[in-house]
């Protein structure tokens, strides 16, 4: 076995007219998040953890925001896409831990539902999948409460095929 860890963040204000989805979760808000596609920012901190780990570029680099056909995609359908790269090369999640902070809206009642929702998304149980809500206290602009980020750790194992015994010996 062979094991990686990965990084990711992402960030993004908040915009009126826009539906709140984190986690591939819709969650009842008066605004959504900005961006390209939906704005997920917890799909696409995952997405860059996910790349970050087996050193597959970033999220940026898998679908530009310069790319036309991104416009309000759906992130858990990157997600998917990314996933799908990841499994058939033999990679498995061991643990994902998600952080998401925001002053609003109040993500206790949705936590649930998010873990659900990425676990089914990378094919493995929800008790290896952790996000947790942080306010900032007030301080910067999540704590102002003009928009909010995700930070997230991943581990992932992949098996590797024993070595072929040496003929020499």
């Amino acid at each position: 076995m062979s094991e990686r860890v990965g990084l990711g963040f992402d960030s993004h204000r908040f915009e009126s007219g826009r539906p709140l989805v984190l986690g591939g979760t819709r969650l009842p808000f008066e605004m959504g998040l900005g961006g390209h596609s939906d704005g997920d920012i917890l799909i696409h901190a995952v997405v860059d953890a996910l790349l970050g780990a087996t050193g597959r570029g970033n999220i940026g680099e898998w679908f530009p925001d310069t790319d036309a056909a991104h416009k309000g995609a759906d992130s858990a359908i990157l997600l998917g896409r990314v996933w799908r790269d990841l499994a058939a090369a033999g990679w498995r999640v061991v643990n994902l831990d998600c952080v998401v902070i925001a002053e609003q809206p109040r993500l206790g009642p949705h936590l649930g539902a998010m873990r659900e929702r990425l676990a089914g998304l990378l094919e493995c149980g929800p008790e290896v999948v952790s996000v947790k809500p942080k306010t900032a206290e007030g301080l910067g602009f999540a704590g102002q409460g003009e928009g909010m980020a995700a930070l997230v750790v991943v581990l992932l194992a992949i098996a590797r095929p024993s070595s072929p015994p040496d003929a020499s010996r």
